[in-house]
């Protein structure tokens, strides 16, 4: 039931990230030329950077897309998690891009040129980016993907980044203080510093085959609360996460005098309602006599 979805190719996804980045990579370019502004240069750089994280993202991807195989028993869902601490890590690239701009501009001060056409072109890729970033989060988020949520996240810190660093070219438009210019590009840098230390902490945790979220466990607790009494219990449940895979194994006590396909029919049963009440879930039942004082043993930590 769930076979075909773990290897299902959501790379098609990450492609028109690619091409949002690479129309608005030329459009931002442009925007900096006619301008002179260092903050639309900065813009223009984390642009740069989007097209190497999306192309990250579409690379992850494909290799998530790839089914479990004799080197890879579990499957090859976790490469989600790489392509979002790449993402994290070339947001920290683009930041530091801008913060070195931003600084050299406000120790070297220059004039901005035609300003209104820089800022009317900036905002163009910004929609751009505003609409493709939105979509990639909703699909990531559907099909709980890290790296396209990741690759959506990217996206819209440069929709802020564009915002802050129009608001600082208007403003030196207005009050004809150059160093704003550089000073919004400064604080843009600093707050996709914040974005990007967030996915590669989340991405980390990840990798550390964290438990799964409050909901789903109480989504696990309530199926197998309707399957105990008669003899039947359920104990040392444990869950982690691999990419959109949800991992879940647990003990289940029986009666010691069933038959063995009595207990099986059973464990079938609890498996498929588990399996309806959470997408993507791998589960594994290990069986035990009820009355047996060795079934109450947890599954060793080590």
């Amino acid at each position: 039931m769930t076979a075909p979805s773990a290897r299902r190719d959501l790379s098609r996804y990450a492609l028109v990230s690619i091409a949002a980045a690479i129309v608005t990579i030329v459009m931002k370019v442009i925007a900096w030329r006619v301008s002179n502004s260092v903050g639309l240069l900065s813009d223009a750089a984390e642009t740069m950077v989007n097209v190497v994280a999306a192309v990250g993202a579409y690379v992850a991807l494909k290799v998530v897309a790839r089914p479990a195989d004799d080197d890879h028993n579990f499957g090859h869902t976790k490469a989600e998690y790489f392509s979002a601490v790449f993402e994290g890590v070339m947001i920290a690239v683009a930041a530091v891009i801008i913060l070195v701009s931003a600084a050299d501009r406000l120790l070297h001060p220059r004039p901005l040129d035609s300003v209104g056409l820089g800022l009317v072109i900036a905002v163009l890729a910004t929609f751009v980016n505003l609409g493709v970033g939105l979509y990639l989060i909703r699909i990531g988020r559907r099909y709980r993907s890290l790296a396209l949520e990741a690759d959506g996240k990217h996206l819209m810190t440069d929709v802020w980044t564009t915002a802050g660093v129009v608001v600082g070219v208007l403003l030196v438009t207005l009050t004809g203080w150059q160093p704003l210019d550089s000073l919004v590009a400064i604080a843009m840098a600093v707050n996709i510093l914040v974005v990007g230390g967030r996915l590669v902490l989340r991405s980390g945790a990840g990798l550390m085959d964290t438990a799964l979220p409050d909901a789903d466990r109480a989504a696990v607790d309530a199926v197998l609360e309707r399957h105990r009494g008669g003899g039947v219990d359920f104990h040392d449940i444990r869950t982690r996460e691999s990419g959109h895979i949800r991992f879940l194994q647990l003990h289940m006590l029986v009666p010691g005098e069933w038959t063995v396909q009595r207990a099986h029919d059973l464990v079938e049963e609890v498996e498929d309602d588990l399996r309806g009440a959470l997408e993507d879930l791998r589960v594994t039942v290990h069986l035990e006599p009820i009355d047996d004082p060795r079934a109450y043993e947890p599954w060793r930590l080590d």
